[in-house]
């Protein structure tokens, strides 16, 4: 599966241009489908840099890479998936149920 297909890659904000929203959109949603990490794409940087919500052990918000993301291997050769299903929604309400939504 592409992570990150060019229609999606177009609708994400550029990196910067959201922060001074007090509950920007989360535009994408990407799990490991073998534990409970997820990531919460607000803004990219159009190559590799993504920023938005990290659900895992310690949520936060923070930066990480499609590359990096691409790269995560679980077992059974398991990979970081997209969420087909998910609507770009409110942080607010995604933060309240990270794995509901």
């Amino acid at each position: 599966m592409e992570l990150l297909p060019k229609n999606i890659r177009a609708r994400i904000p550029q990196l910067y241009t959201t922060e001074h929203l007090s509950d920007p959109t989360a535009q994408v949603k990407f799990f490991a489908p073998w534990n409970h990490w997820t990531w919460f794409v607000t803004e990219f940087d159009g190559e590799d840099t993504l920023f938005g919500w990290v659900s895992g052990d310690f949520p936060e918000w923070g930066y990480f890479s499609l590359s990096e993301l691409e790269g995560v291997h679980g077992p059974f050769g398991l990979t970081v998936e997209r969420d087909v299903m998910f609507k770009p929604g409110k942080m607010s309400v995604v933060q309240e149920h990270p794995n509901s939504v």
